[in-house]
């Protein structure tokens, strides 16, 4: 794991020589009661002033502390009209605050606003988080450069959060650096290179989660023969890595009868198969498990934070390859629902990982309702961009309550259609289904194939995640290829929704 950020917090402001200051302002462009005791309060208008600094939301002025003051760098950030800051403003907000520090740094933050409104301990806590977001490196394959000993590529600012209510903020801190945590430990595994972490050793990353008190069960080959999970299967019988599936079983809740399910594609590489995508971007397809890695992260953060609800998290690990072995378009499968499918294109794979992992999860854990993610289509992309996942649902308040999770986030979710029109494009002359409808609405008859594995009457949504766990814009909080996609979407839906 990499190395984090130190964050701690503190109720009193005690700036030593050689830190630095952050302080907040908004477009008046007036200073805390706190900040302005500094005497510094002419050196920043004058500042202001010169750099056309006006306040606005995430920028900042960066200045030398002046003589008489106990520190040698002071950052003012501005909040914008801070009355129409939303909590996920806070976590973005401590992400430009870490992206403004250097490497070894000493920051205090003064937690305050100049409007006499005070920064709630929420708010203290979502700001961390975005520094601990915002820190996030994948470099572990990148050499020392000339004259950089292992200290200097290792050091991460140092952060004290000053806020008057510390120790209700450090309280809050301790659930919330989970879901970081939980976010990161989600981005390393879809950085990691696929000749790294394959089906096997993804499984072994899953298995740690032990130590948090999550029970694992890992089904093999064998035991998914015996269960006939032929439509997984037939995407792994190209490959020289074994599929697994993962079962991660996490029970913090005393009056829960039902658990709640989260079921991931887990796809560590995917060539197309044979119908083997075209060359260029291929590389990319090593991220083509962000699902599953969602998933991990996920029980990752209930686990870490003693969530009070049963949830469990399923995992379908395979590689697509074409070999001698692989299946080929025409191909006929049976799942382990029995429905017989038709493969048409052996590049719509995840969808078959998925139809025995969702059939299994509810045959043999019965849960209230049931969550999928996946890096599913490229038709997603063009739909909705990188800024939006699609969300697919049985059930409106299913639906609701992840819009609503996705927006306090900013992980953000855009509902599309479902619909018995759509079967038609993916009924098959042979058998009972197939597995692509073509071009014309893509990730809707995934959706609508992906359906077919759900039981009547449990509640059901999709994620079609391909434009946002991967190649994903840069934001405040993440400068990483991944992003982690889906941990805090999930964990607040969780919180909000479905704890004791």
């Amino acid at each position: 794991m990499a190395k984090r950020p130190s964050i701690s917090f503190s109720k009193s402001l005690a700036p030593t020589e050689g830190d630095t200051l952050v302080l907040f302002t908004d477009e008046s462009l007036a200073l805390t009661q706190s900040a302005a005791a500094l005497g510094i309060g002419d050196l920043v208008a004058r500042a202001a002033a010169t750099a056309q600094f006006k306040g606005k939301g995430f920028a900042h002025l960066d200045l030398l502390a002046p003589s008489g003051v106990a520190a040698s760098r002071i950052l003012v950030f501005g909040l914008g009209k801070a009355d129409e800051l939303k909590e996920v403003d806070w976590s973005r907000l401590g992400g430009a605050v870490m992206g403004a520090l250097h490497k070894g740094e000493t920051a205090i933050l003064l937690a305050e606003r100049a409007d006499g409104v005070a920064v709630t301990p929420a708010e203290a806590a979502e700001l961390a988080l975005g520094t601990l977001l915002r820190s996030y490196t994948f470099d572990r394959y990148k050499s020392r450069k000339p004259g950089e000993d292992d200290k200097e590529q290792k050091a991460l600012p140092t952060l004290t959060i000053v806020h008057a209510e510390a120790g209700k903020a450090k309280k809050l801190w301790s659930g919330r650096s989970a879901v970081g945590e939980g976010a990161l430990i989600a981005r390393d595994l879809v950085n990691e290179p696929a000749n790294v972490l394959g089906t096997l050793e993804f499984a072994e990353k899953a298995a740690a989660l032990a130590e948090l008190g999550v029970t694992i069960d890992i089904l093999t080959e064998k035991q998914m023969k015996k269960l006939g999970m032929r439509a997984l299967l037939g995407v792994a019988q190209g490959s020289v890595r074994p599929p697994r599936l993962v079962v991660m079983h996490w029970n913090g809740s005393k009056t829960r009868e039902k658990p709640i399910a989260f079921v991931g594609k887990g796809v560590v590489f995917d060539t197309g198969g044979i119908s083997i995508k075209p060359a260029g971007g291929m590389e990319d397809m090593k991220g083509d498990m962000g699902g599953a890695a969602a998933v991990v992260g996920l029980m990752h953060a209930l686990a870490s934070r003693k969530a009070k609800t049963n949830a469990i998290g399923v995992i379908g690990l395979v590689e697509n390859m074409p070999d001698g072995n692989a299946q080929r378009p025409g191909d006929i499968v049976e799942a382990a629902s029995g429905v017989t499918i038709e493969i048409i294109n052996t590049d719509a794979e995840g969808r078959l990982v998925l139809a025995d992992a969702l059939w299994y999860v509810q045959k043999t854990y019965d849960p209230s309702l049931v969550i999928d993610l996946a890096t599913l289509t490229g038709a997603i992309i063009v739909a909705l961009g990188h800024d939006h996942a699609g969300l697919f649902a049985s059930d409106d308040a299913l639906a609701d309550q992840l819009l609503r999770a996705g927006l306090s986030t900013g992980e953000k979710v855009w509902r599309m259609p479902l619909g018995a029109a759509y079967d038609k494009q993916i009924e098959s002359k042979f058998c009972d289904i197939k597995n692509t409808g073509g071009r014309d609405a893509g990730s809707v008859t995934a959706a609508q194939f992906l359906k077919r594995f759900v039981k009547d009457g449990t509640p059901w949504a999709h994620l079609d995640i391909a434009g946002t766990a991967m190649s994903s814009p840069q934001t405040e909080t993440n400068r990483s290829w991944a992003s982690g996609w889906g941990v805090r979407l999930l964990e607040r839906f969780v919180a909000d929704n479905h704890e004791d």
